[in-house]
């Protein structure tokens, strides 16, 4: 099945000016055109595309996004490479996970904190009115 940039677009979220930014760094192949000129994105351009928005989502550098995608014209021979890759930005991922842990754990603390304070108020100003 074939896309138009706008389908690929609204499939992918990223806007038609980062789709073809893309292209012209290099991280998607120049995809097909139609007969009118039109730029036409398969399905297998569309599972890129998310691939890619997963990766930046994650903090995926272009620089080492860009390295990735070349590597993929590389074929099998440069898939240690593209693990490699991957491996790195996980262990990335791990630690930044773990400072986010951290992190709720704080926010987690203050909001029981705060909900503690609360119940001594209200507590307090239910003996109050229980004493008045």
């Amino acid at each position: 099945m074939r896309h138009s940039i706008a389908q690929a677009s609204a499939s992918s979220g990223l806007s038609i000016d980062t789709l073809r930014y893309y292209e012209r760094i290099g991280l998607i192949e120049p995809p097909e055109r139609d007969a009118g000129g039109r730029r036409s994105y398969s399905d297998e351009d569309l599972r890129w595309l998310e691939f890619l928005t997963r990766m930046r989502t994650t903090g995926m550098p272009l620089a080492m996004l860009r390295e990735y995608a070349a590597l993929g014209q590389a074929g099998p021979a440069a898939s240690a490479r593209r693990r490699r890759i991957l491996v790195e930005h996980r262990a990335t991922l791990v630690a930044h996970l773990a400072e986010l842990r951290a992190c709720l754990d704080v926010i987690d603390y203050k909001i029981e904190n705060y909900a503690r304070i609360e119940r001594e108020f209200l507590g307090r100003d239910q003996e109050m009115e229980a004493s008045a």
